[in-house]
């Protein structure tokens, strides 16, 4: 089942600070990024974060789950986090500080 445009957004406005959250749609489902790194995913219109040392706290509030299937797990973030916790953004920020950075994009030589 894939991620419906609307929750990517609704998940997004939750988090509120629009300059440090974003998505980016990949094949039916979204990325989320925070400070432009890779913290999780959004697969069916379910916000799913990597498993880090710098999130360990969800372990006791979260699931495992993987984000597709044959995927390793992630924290499967439950909807009263979402709407309620205004932690978990920070929580996502801390998240990308640990990340490297993305490598960067070969530029198609032409020929």
């Amino acid at each position: 089942m894939a991620t419906s445009k609307e929750t990517a957004a609704y998940i997004l406005d939750q988090l509120g600070r629009p300059e440090h959250f974003s998505v980016k749609p990949m094949f039916g489902e979204f990325a989320i990024y925070a400070d432009g790194k890779t913290v999780g995913f959004i697969c069916d219109d379910q916000l799913l974060l990597k498993i880090m040392p710098e999130n360990a706290q969800l372990e006791k509030r979260c699931e495992r789950a993987p984000a597709y299937p044959g995927s390793k797990d992630y924290y499967l973030v439950p909807e009263d986090m979402i709407t309620g916790d205004h932690k978990l953004r920070e929580l996502m920020l801390h998240m990308a500080e640990a990340l490297p950075l993305p490598k960067a994009k070969r530029k198609k030589s032409r020929g």
